[in-house]
Parts: structure tokens; sequence; C-alpha cells
């Protein structure tokens, strides 16, 4: 019976990872779909019916590609940091709280908090192991930012902790079936979002890519498969934060097809932003992460506490 469940878990655990390489594969495309018609143009058109297979024949032509490589670059490094970027950004999707169980445990929020650390040093390996100054240097700041919002992701996450007394992501469903955690803190809805902007390196915050003096930021050594797969990661991170998003404050009924319109939504204002928003200034970024989002998240990290003990206290 155990062997069983293992095999069921097995091969569920990949039609979602395939699932959720389809999802990015799509997801690509909508981007250059909508960025086209921000710019009053077509987007990809040409290959297949309305440009649709276009992702798929972008897929074979960069992993067809001769892999390159500088001959300076600490090679193994530079050759397994795209794996184990997008390895980190599928395992993410492990804690999607599913009503069947799935791999969804009691401590999904911990867990996501320990990935998206590790997401770090992938990023970091992949600047260095380079050998290139515009690398090391678009890895640095992307290290730098991702680290400082990171603080206030996990504070938001710390209320909600305290709010619901749990770790685990499958009690926001049961918690929100009369409200939405979005109307009780709205400010720190609009915090998670931009924060999550800033943790998967999206416009106003793509600094590890600024191209007028990075050229392409830390993957700028990385050409063909590498890139390919630093670029699924990034597009997965994407779809991961707007599902994470929807199960904590948009009410998380993974049964319902709403939920996964709520998805797709979010996943376009990600693309919208990009398509209106300038770079923002660097020291700005930082005063954003410290001085604002910061404040906002131990305050109400603090109100959610005080809240928590005079319910205790009136119980007693």
């Amino acid at each position: 019976m155990f062997f069983l469940d293992l095999i069921f878990s097995l091969v569920s655990m990949i039609i979602l990872i395939i699932c959720v390489l389809v999802g990015v594969a799509f997801l690509t495309l909508l981007e250059r779909k909508v960025l086209g018609y921000i710019q009053i143009r077509k987007g990809p058109n040409k290959v297949g019916f309305m440009g649709i297979p276009q992702p798929f024949s972008d897929a074979i032509k960069l992993f067809t590609k001769e892999q390159t490589f500088p001959l300076v670059s600490n090679y193994l490094m530079y050759y397994y940091s795209p794996i184990m970027s997008l390895f980190l950004s599928l395992m993410m999707w492990m804690i999607m709280p599913f009503l069947i169980g799935l791999m969804m445990f009691n401590l999904g929020m911990l867990f996501f908090l320990c990935i998206t650390s590790l997401g770090v040093y992938t990023v970091m390996i992949a600047g260095w192991s380079s050998n290139s100054s515009y690398s090391l240097l678009g890895g640095l700041r992307a290290v730098a930012q991702t680290i400082s919002y990171e603080v206030s992701l996990a504070l938001i996450f710390m209320s909600f902790m305290v709010l619901i007394g749990s770790f685990s992501l499958i009690d926001f469903y049961s918690y929100q079936k009369y409200m939405w955690l979005f109307f009780l803190s709205m400010p720190l809805a609009f915090v998670w979002f931009v924060s999550s902007l800033a943790e998967t390196n999206r416009t106003p915050f793509d600094f590890a890519e600024g191209e007028s003096e990075l050229v392409s930021g830390f993957n700028v050594e990385y050409s063909s498969g590498g890139f390919a797969l630093i670029f699924l990661s990034e597009y997965s991170s994407i779809l991961f934060m707007s599902m994470l998003f929807c199960v904590l404050f948009l009410g998380s009924d993974l049964m319902s097809f709403t939920f996964y319109l709520k998805l797709v939504f979010l996943s376009f204002v990600f693309i919208w932003a990009r398509g209106t928003l300038p770079r923002y200034r660097y020291d700005k970024l930082m005063y954003l992460a410290w001085k604002s989002f910061l404040p906002i998240s131990l305050n109400y990290l603090f109100l959610y506490l005080g809240l928590k003990i005079f319910y205790f206290s009136l119980l007693m």
C-alpha cells in the first residue's frame, strides 16, 4: 500500500511539473503578446496559428544551439547553477495546498522561505563563475536586492503565522471561507506583491539586468540551454508567486476555476508592470525595502500579535 502511495505521489509530482513548464511556456507567449499590444504592435504571430506554438519553437532553438562557455570560467559551477536554479524554483511548487495532500506538508511556509533563500546562491554563483565583471556586478545587485526584500516577505509570513497559528498553507483555505485576507490586510497584500516583483527580478526592479550598464546582468555569459534554464526558473517563480498571492490573500480554494483566473490575472499584472513602469533607481530600491516595507510589515506583525494576545486574554 505504501509503495502504491509513493508511486501515486511521484506520478502526481511529475504531472504538476509538466503542467508548470507548459504554463511557463504560455506565460512567455502572453508576455510577448501583451508587451506587443502595449507598444502598439502584434507580438509573435508567424509560427503556426496566431503564433501560439512560438514558445515551443523558441525552446527547440535554444536547446539545440551549441553550448558555449568562457575559457576562464569556473566550469562546473557555471554549468550547474542554471540547472540548480530551475530545480529550486520547481521544488517550491511542492507546497501547493492541494486538498488531496500530494507533497503539501505542515511546515510549508518554512520550506518556502528556505528555498527562496537558497535561490540567492544560484544567482550569485552564476554571476561569479562566469568570470566576467558585468555578470559579477549583476549577480551582486541581484543578491543584495533579493536578501533585502526577503526580510519583508518573511515578516509578512510571520504575521499570518501568528494570525492563523500554523505553518501550513492548507489552513488559509479554511480561514478564508467567508472573507479574503486581502480585505483584512490590504497594505500587506500590496507590500507582498511589490516584494514579489523584487524577489523575481522583474521590472521595475530588474537591476540584475540593467541593459545600459550591465549588458544582460548575471546571465550575460550564458547562451543556448543555460540561458533557457535561467529563463524558465524566473518564469516558474513568477507563476509560483502569483499562486502564493492567491493562496494568502484571495481565498485558496484550488478546486474552483476562479482561483486559476485570479492566478492568470496576477501573472498578467507582472507583465503589465513591465510594459508600464520605468526602472527604479538603486538607492530608492534599498530605501523602499528598509525604510518603507520593513516598518509596515513589522507593525503589522505587532498588531497581529496584540490581537492574538487580546483574544487569548478574553478566552481566559
